[in-house]
């Protein structure tokens, strides 16, 4: 064989092994190709499966997100918003029904938001391809494509992180949205969820906030417009932030409405002209904060839902709150003229309540001088010492009651050991006899301790009861003749007990709360005053007489106004070695006119050598005239 044959053989075998391993390459191709359709089949229906099980369970196991908080409002016995409760994270929200709303406001935010809202299942193919396609144009992520439904899921169930993963959970959740509720419900869940800026979620809350109207069915088309615009930038896009670019925003939003057949050129034009001005803004301080604590606390009581219930349940409380007392109230407390000196390293605090003694209500009440959301509030606690303001509660009363005294009774004045207490009266003079009306208005010791010793403790225990103040086991002493109590007592029981004096003898329970409605406007409570005769009205009146000689001629003189007076004064000492015998723990002044009563505390939260007050009980006195004058004037 030449060479030349040999060649040609070899390029024949050549061109079979170049065919073959081509032939190869090819079914490895294919076999990768069939390989990977697979696996991309089962990645598709895992993804399926996820996409339609997930949102599903997540659904089930959060039914709760489908009840929205609702900002709840406490208002006053006149009407006016005492406070709107801010929801977790500090927004507020007012959720309104879609009866409510002008068709006008749901057509534009639907034309704005989701055109095709009514003809998809969850997921607007269309507007999502168009998004994808704008995204690998941008090489971003920044056009979502979100039906309403999606934005329901994201907002109610996820974050607001943009990548693959939370978009299929949302698209998912949307799905299972879809298959449990009804378009209606998933419209007006998104209006009353959709954050408007400024910490106002839906439309109501926005609406009331940006134009000062409740109605919606009174917003104009230009306010409808601005609304529209907000949720594509809430921040940016809110008339208050930003007035120029809402503007640019609302007349984009109301040519789109031109667009969609839903306002005429006409309107349009004129809508465009319209010019924002923000509803005046209340220019009131804040106030009520402790009264408004002390309303959602007895809310509590009565309805049995805790406080975080009521405070987002969208109820609405009103309260026997009188907005002059209360600003009188506060304003007094802002003097630091009102106090006495501070300690070493404490602030002398304060409480105060006034209280409607014909109805109960209370009209009045801080409970310190820092007026903070959560602060300690010290009107309502029992846990300071009344000093000889308790007199008339357990000593002078229940003798009154008995039938055996009356004002002018002959008591003993002596010092008198009973068994291991010896009291003793502040002066250390005893003039041996003096009169109950005398003893009360110079608020002498041992006087109140005999006439406790002949009523009995048990009797002075049940009268203090009808008051309102159920004493412990504890307190089975003749110390509670001066107010040595196991636990103390508070401002607003104190004002309650005289409260009884006040109103003839006719007890009525000490409250904040008048009525609560749900959200629906439903009342579900309303207070209904028992005016009960608890004590007799003779022993009223003789109460209110002596009580007057001790504002007129007594330890009361500071409390005098320009009306009569009723009132005791109460001083609790220190006693602590070393420490000056003037050193006083808790100055009181509880006290009356014909319209209210009132109760004053004064005093250091943790009282020590370094910490008290050697001013007497008198301030205490002058700080209930500078307040009940102010909050009276005119009546």
């Amino acid at each position: 064989m030449n060479a030349v044959t040999e060649k040609k053989q070899s390029v024949a075998h050549s061109g079979k092994d170049g065919r073959w391993i081509v032939r190869t390459r090819i079914l490895r191709l294919g076999y990768l190709l069939f390989d990977g359709s697979i696996i991309g089949i089962i990645i598709a229906l895992v993804g399926l499966l996820y996409v339609f099980q997930y949102g599903g369970q997540v659904v089930k196991q959060q039914e709760d997100k489908l009840q929205l908080p609702e900002s709840s409002i406490i208002k006053t016995s006149d009407g006016t918003t005492l406070r709107m409760i801010p929801l977790p994270g500090s927004g507020y929200r007012h959720s309104a029904e879609l009866e409510e709303m002008p068709a006008l406001l749901i057509n534009t935010f639907l034309a704005v938001e989701d055109r095709r809202f009514y003809s998809h299942q969850g997921l607007d193919y269309k507007g999502i391809s168009r998004a994808f396609l704008n995204n690998i144009v941008d090489m971003d992520l920044s056009e979502g494509g979100s039906s309403i439904t999606q934005q329901l899921a994201r907002n109610l169930y996820l974050n607001r992180n943009k990548n693959v993963i939370r978009k299929l959970n949302e698209a998912s959740i949307a799905l299972a949205l879809e298959r449990q509720l009804s378009k209606r419900e998933i419209l007006g869940l998104y209006l009353n969820q959709i954050y408007m800026g400024r910490g106002q979620y839906g439309v109501k809350a926005a609406a009331e906030r940006y134009f000062g109207v409740s109605d919606l069915k009174k917003l104009e088309i230009w306010q409808i417009a601005t609304l529209a615009g907000i949720p594509k930038g809430p921040s940016i896009y809110n008339p208050v932030d930003n007035s120029t670019l809402s503007k640019t925003r609302r007349n984009l939003v109301l040519q789109i409405m031109l667009d969609q057949g839903l306002i005429t050129n006409e309107q349009m034009r004129e809508a465009r002209d319209k010019q924002y001005h923000p509803p005046a803004a209340n220019k009131e301080e804040v106030i009520g904060v402790h009264y408004a604590d002390a309303t959602l606390k007895e809310a509590a009581q009565i309805t049995g839902k805790s406080v975080e219930e009521l405070r987002t349940g969208g109820y609405t409380i009103v309260t026997g709150l009188n907005i002059k007392a209360q600003q009188a109230l506060e304003q007094a407390f802002l003097k630091g003229s009102s106090f006495p000196p501070d300690g070493k390293d404490q602030q002398v605090e304060a409480a105060m309540t006034i209280m409607d003694h014909r109805t109960g209500e209370v009209v009045a009440l801080i409970g310190g001088r820092e007026q903070n959301e959560g602060s300690l509030n010290r009107a309502t606690i029992d846990a300071r010492q009344p000093g000889s303001s308790f007199k008339p509660i357990i000593d002078y009363g229940p003798a009154l009651e008995s039938g055996k005294y009356s004002p002018n009774s002959i008591l003993s004045d002596r010092k008198y050991a009973y068994g291991n207490y010896v009291p003793e009266n502040l002066n250390g003079v005893y003039q041996g006899q003096i009169t109950m009306s005398r003893a009360l208005q110079k608020s002498v010791n041992a006087p109140a301790v005999w006439l406790l010793k002949q009523v009995g403790i048990s009797s002075a225990r049940q009268f203090a009861a009808k008051l309102g103040i159920v004493l412990t086991e504890e307190d089975n002493h003749l110390s509670i003749a001066l107010g040595g109590l196991h636990n103390g007592v508070s401002p607003l029981k104190m004002t309650q007990a005289y409260g009884v004096f006040a109103n003839g003898g006719k007890f009525n329970e000490a409250h904040m709360v008048r009525t609560i409605m749900d959200s629906k406007g439903k009342v579900v409570y309303s207070h209904l005053s028992e005016s009960r005769q608890v004590i007799s009205q003779r022993t009223a009146e003789a109460m209110t007489m002596m009580l007057r000689n001790v504002v007129n001629e007594g330890t009361g003189k500071k409390a005098q106004m320009n009306r009569p007076v009723a009132g005791k004064t109460g001083t609790t000492q220190l006693d602590l070695p070393g420490v000056s015998k003037k050193a006083n723990r808790d100055l009181w002044f509880v006290g009356y006119t014909s319209e209210w009563t009132a109760a004053v505390w004064m005093g250091f939260d943790r009282t020590n050598k370094d910490n008290y007050m050697t001013e007497g009980s008198g301030k205490a006195a002058a700080l209930f005239s500078t307040v009940m004058s102010k909050a009276l004037s005119g009546y």
